[in-house]
């Protein structure tokens, strides 16, 4: 048993895997049941249970993004990898069908990937032998018992890097201390996004010596090439004298809240248009009626409408945000008006565009904290101050450019996470590059 664990750890870890098998057939029904509006879900079930759809490796870099969030995160890392090792293959695990289209989306065929299996120990088990990884790496805060404990029994050095423990997760993580302790013990090492992500690691319970701060790989991403152009054309295409806002990621109860805010100022800019993106494509259905029962026109990006003459446009594809919001002069990012957590402000800010957000911010509590410390965001309370303040940024371009400058400042004087997660990196992958 590894120092620092409980010698408990081993018996709560088999009750954990028992129930996690009991688990599973509730699990495959909810699959079944998303999959009614996500088809992906439906899918690709051997993959789940330790089945990867690719030929075996051998001494892969494996990194694990769990959705779309994760996955626009670790590009920058593992285009980093595919570079410095570029004998070695990398395979990228996500959890949800829309982390798998970004990773084909942006990787393409430079990387192979699997579904992340199940935490069963036979799952796990299967899946190590076909990756054969000489380095796992796991985005943000995912501790799996089993497979933690899996990659330490093949001497596999495993990294959680831009990891994260807000102050609500941290409570939650203490209640299950007695299990999660082995996962912290048998991570090689965990590079944190601030250091009081790593004070909250090292309360849990993870080795003082293996817990640093690295940064957040979220400020290393860049932009698409040809982003500003792209958006640049659209914004001829919708009217280049309209004021132009996105509101990005919206979750449930938002999508009213945004839409009444637009209607609100076209009070004050009757030519303005609001670019809908909601955050998951099952909601793309549920926007279309929300725009229609507030008694707008529905014009849907996926069925090639054109905005011109549109209050709203309802962006219901996937992978175009950058180039929306290079479209546009304001960004309210959603999940924020909404006790979700809010959503990564940092693709807008990088763009100059002031950024909006709502006061529900505890997953992106560091983030929100310096662009509104810099000023390039403002928070809101409500769907009415929304209207107001996008109103007024609307109609005052002495405070809105400057709000766009300053956000993309804080991004740029904030990279350097991904070459310091490399330099880690080396130590277990250097002598087989």
């Amino acid at each position: 048993m590894t120092t620092g664990i409980p010698q408990s750890e081993r018996y709560l870890r088999l009750l954990y895997s028992l129930l996690a098998y009991l688990a599973v057939p509730a699990v495959m029904g909810r699959l079944l049941v998303r999959g009614v509006k996500a088809p992906g879900y439906r899918r690709r079930w051997r993959e789940r249970f330790g089945f990867p759809p690719f030929e075996p490796q051998t001494g892969a870099i494996w990194v694990h993004a769990v959705s779309v969030g994760e996955v626009q995160a670790a590009v920058p890392l593992i285009r980093g990898f595919l570079e410095r090792y570029p004998r070695r293959t990398v395979v990228v695990t996500t959890t949800t069908p829309t982390g798998s289209d970004r990773v084909k989306a942006l990787l393409g065929d430079s990387v192979c990937h699997s579904y992340l299996p199940y935490d069963l120990p036979g799952a796990v088990r299967r899946f190590l032998q076909r990756v054969d990884p000489a380095l796992a790496v796991v985005m943000e805060t995912e501790l799996w018992p089993n497979l933690f404990a899996a990659c330490h029994a093949r001497a596999v050095p495993l990294m959680v890097v831009n990891a994260r423990l807000s102050p609500r997760s941290f409570r939650g993580y203490r209640k299950l201390r007695p299990i999660i302790t082995g996962p912290l013990h048998r991570a090689a090492l965990i590079l944190t996004q601030t250091e009081a992500d790593a004070e909250r690691f090292r309360a849990l319970g993870a080795p003082v010596e293996r817990v640093r701060t690295a940064g957040n790989l979220k400020f290393d991403q860049r932009l698409p090439e040809g982003v500003v152009e792209e958006g640049r054309g659209l914004r001829q295409g919708w009217g280049e004298e309209r004021p132009v806002w996105v509101a990005a990621s919206t979750h449930e109860g938002e999508e009213e809240q945004v839409v009444r805010a637009h209607r609100q100022l076209l009070t004050d800019f009757p030519e303005a248009l609001l670019v809908l993106v909601p955050r998951h494509p099952e909601r793309f259905g549920v926007a279309a009626r929300v725009v229609e029962d507030a008694g707008f026109p529905v014009c849907r990006r996926s069925g090639g409408c054109q905005p011109s003459e549109s209050a709203i446009y309802l962006a219901d594809t996937m992978g175009e945000l950058p180039c929306l919001f290079a479209a546009a002069d304001v960004a309210f990012v959603g999940g924020s008006l909404v006790p979700t957590g809010g959503h990564n402000l940092l693709e807008p800010a990088a763009l100059g565009l002031p950024v909006v957000t709502g006061p529900h911010l505890f997953n992106f509590h560091e983030i929100s904290a310096l662009l509104l410390e810099q000023g390039g965001a403002l928070q809101v309370h409500s769907g009415a101050e929304l209207g107001e303040t996008v109103s007024h940024l609307f109609g005052d371009p002495a405070r809105r450019e400057p709000m766009g400058r300053k956000a993309r400042e804080a991004v740029v004087a904030n990279r350097g996470a991904r070459e310091r997660i490399l330099e880690s990196a080396d130590r277990w992958l250097a002598n087989g590059s």
